[in-house]
């Protein structure tokens, strides 16, 4: 009766969004442009006076133009700054909603927008790539392979990987989305340490597959490993959230139980 209760009260909390900084800076540059005081093809401040005003590095003023500037809102001019892009207002406002509301960390809408998106890059980059450009995947493939006993830097070789042949697909947009993806992807593996278990030998197998269709400049096969992998990858890891979320519900059992039933799950991965 206890544990219902309890798990009751739990199933009606709801997660609490803490906002990150450049989140809050396009809020104000939002606010600014539906107040008019910044209107369109205005320029903007520099960098190192908002970073002053917001009370924030330099570095993250430029990840939030950096987004609006991604998605249409700014502009940067050679020798003259960021304006506003010199649209209506309104629309400019409703451009700056929609970046706001992208979810930064719905791993699942992420998850499958890369898979549209780097099954396509993956069937360009067989059919565009120079030789070159398919050298450095393979060799990015056997760095990665190299490293897989280190999570983190296995985490960071795979983005590299992907980006490599998002690069190679010879369409700037598309490597442009996937260079917007592949970062969020690697922060939510890393929060879910998502190479904690045994599957890396298959990680490897699944990326030479694709770096093979590409090699032989078999689209249709580079799209469909591609797609293979990142279906893998999304299922494997809403597998690790759900694992989490279970070690957080009641349990019929001693905390002293639910201890040494984790220690020796983790000794077996």
């Amino acid at each position: 009766m206890v544990a219902n209760t309890v798990k009751l009260i739990a199933d009606r909390l709801r997660k609490i969004e803490v906002k990150s900084p450049s989140h809050l800076i396009i809020e104000q540059i939002r606010d600014l442009v539906a107040e008019g005081v910044l209107k369109p093809g205005q320029k903007l401040p520099s960098e190192r006076i908002m970073s002053e005003r917001f009370a924030v590095s330099r570095g993250i003023v430029r990840e939030a133009l950096r987004r609006l500037e991604f998605y249409g809102v700014l502009r940067t001019l050679p020798q003259s700054g960021t304006v506003l892009e010199n649209i209506g207002a309104p629309t400019l406002a409703v451009l700056i909603d929609n970046v706001l509301e992208i979810p930064g960390n719905d791993f699942a809408t992420l998850a499958e927008a890369r898979l549209v998106i780097e099954a396509h890059t993956a069937s360009l980059a067989a059919t565009h790539a120079s030789d070159a450009q398919i050298a450095e995947i393979r060799q990015v493939h056997a760095r990665f392979s190299g490293v897989a006993g280190d999570n983190r830097k296995a985490l960071e070789e795979n983005m590299l990987f992907h980006l490599r042949i998002a690069g190679a697909s010879g369409n700037t947009v598309l490597r442009s989305f996937v260079s917007q993806i592949e970062p969020e992807i690697m922060k939510f593996s890393i929060q879910l340490d998502a190479y904690r278990d045994n599957r890396m030998p298959d990680i490897i197998a699944e990326h030479e597959a694709v770096v093979r269709a590409i090699e032989r400049r078999d689209p249709e096969a580079a799209a469909a490993a591609m797609a293979r992998h990142l279906e893998n990858a999304r299922n494997h890891d809403a597998a690790l959230v759900a694992e989490d979320e279970d070690d957080f519900t009641p349990q019929p059992e001693s905390t002293a139980g639910r201890r040494k039933r984790k220690a020796t799950r983790r000794r077996a991965q």
